[in-house]
């Protein structure tokens, strides 16, 4: 199962309802947190999530509203012993950006952790998942992420009852690997059933541009900023961000089956307009707000 946890859901200005960039997927032993606004670590702990849990942190961009937690969160990692290693991925120059946050404060409890550089394509991959990367179009280097889970097996449990199959043999076939029970081979196809893995795409601070349809592309969750409405477009325009009807958009030019717009503008005191906007062009959109959970 795979979860998005929304810990900041606001974009320059944090309002009362809103705190700045940040969302948790949770996926088994893995948490991963795309962008770290200031903040994040207070929400999480007013979420129940323990920052240490995190276990991967995806870095969009270094305007403040998407760092400035990253010092605090690291520290609070450290004292609460985290053991492992934090593995950041993020643009170019986020060596040299973390760096400079080090030396901006007396450093203390820092955790473990290595830095990876992305621009596009798989960055990370394991038996489960795989992380991807595309760069996006906005003011600095910016880059978008998506979440691929594998495809994976399952056992027809009737099935194999009735072949008396049980222990490895069972994990073998799960593999996609047929086996011989006696003098009788048994295709794995017989007795599992291939489920389909979940895609999940993060993408804030950018115009539109090709990164942000290959991010879309039929994926099942779509976390899309929408900053503005479209009668300020040209606003949109000026700061290098996406309109809300703008997301829609693209939500339903590249097959996505749910949007999830965030990086709401400060100026807006309800979602009741932002969501209608969105509707009109993609039904299945929901308008982010903070703590709001996702089933996946």
């Amino acid at each position: 199962m795979t979860e998005l946890l929304f810990l900041g859901t606001g974009c320059m200005q944090p309002t009362k309802m809103r705190n700045h960039a940040g969302v948790l997927l949770q996926f088994k032993a893995e948490n991963i947190l795309f962008d770290c606004g200031e903040g994040i670590q207070r929400q999480m702990r007013m979420a129940g999530i323990k920052p240490a849990k995190v276990t991967k942190l995806c870095i969009s961009h270094f305007h403040g509203d998407h760092v400035f937690g990253i010092p605090g969160l690291m520290s609070s990692m450290g004292a609460d012993q985290f053991a492992g290693k934090l593995h950041v991925y993020g643009p170019k120059g986020t060596k040299k950006y973390l760096e400079n946050l080090w030396r901006s404060f007396a450093a203390k409890d820092i955790i473990e952790h290595d830095i990876t550089e992305v621009e596009s394509g798989v960055i990370f991959e394991n038996d489960e998942f795989l992380l991807e990367a595309q760069p996006l179009k906005h003011s600095v280097p910016c880059i978008g992420y998506r979440f691929v889970e594998k495809d994976r097996r399952r056992i027809r449990v009737a099935a194999a009852k009735k072949l008396g199959l049980e222990g490895p043999i069972l994990g073998k076939l799960q593999q996609g690997k047929d086996v011989v029970v006696g003098s009788r081979k048994i295709k794995a196809d017989e007795v599992t059933y291939l489920v389909s893995g979940k895609t999940v795409s993060y993408v804030t601070d950018t115009m539109r541009c090709d990164g942000v349809n290959t991010l879309a592309k039929d994926c099942d969750v779509l976390v899309l900023e929408g900053t503005l409405m479209d009668d300020l477009k040209s606003n949109a325009v000026k700061t290098k961000h996406l309109t809300v009807k703008q997301a829609a958009l693209i939500a339903s030019e590249n097959n996505a089956k749910k949007l999830i717009v965030t990086h709401i503008s400060q100026r807006y005191k309800t979602s009741s307009q932002l969501l209608e906007e969105a509707q009109q062009y993609f039904p299945d959109s929901t308008i982010a707000e903070d703590f709001m959970k996702i089933t996946i």
